[in-house]
């Protein structure tokens, strides 16, 4: 009778955690907190898994479920997410940003930091910068599936 009781036990313990830890309620947090600085959730995909911040410093690290590649409006450039980002937030601004790269002119740049005013984002690659309306980036975007190899 014991063992029934340890097997049904385990298995509600697993739901529990299974719901704590699914993808779209964890987010939500880590989305938010990105409006709390002035940028739009959709800077993030779908995929978050959590996430530390240092209010003092700004620093902060992102964990996704795992590497993810989308396709960012509105010049539909390819763009990939490592399974982890870091960098510094202060108010309207992230700078020292790692783990977020994107495809143009035949080659892969690591966007360096976002600028926000509110109404446009201004992404850094290097020296190199792009202004993009904030509402483009209104939702999460959702990991694009993987490509079969054959």
């Amino acid at each position: 009778m014991a063992k029934p009781l340890l097997i049904c036990t385990f298995f509600i313990s697993f739901l529990f955690v299974g719901v704590l830890c699914s993808p779209e309620t964890i987010p939500t947090t880590a989305h938010k907190e990105l409006n709390k600085y002035g940028f739009p959730m959709g800077l993030l995909p779908t995929n978050v898994l959590n996430y530390s911040l240092n209010r003092t410093t700004g620093k902060f690290s992102v964990k996704l479920g795992e590497t993810c590649k989308v396709t960012l409006p509105p010049d539909n450039y390819l763009a990939t997410y490592s399974k982890v980002i870091t960098g510094k937030i202060v108010e309207n601004r992230i700078a020292e940003l790692d783990g977020i790269s994107v495809r143009a002119f035949f080659k892969w740049w690591g966007i360096t930091g976002i600028r926000s005013n509110g109404q446009d984002l201004t992404f850094e690659v290097g020296m190199v910068t792009a202004k993009y309306p904030s509402k483009n980036f209104d939702e999460s975007p959702e990991c694009e599936g993987k490509r079969s190899s054959s």
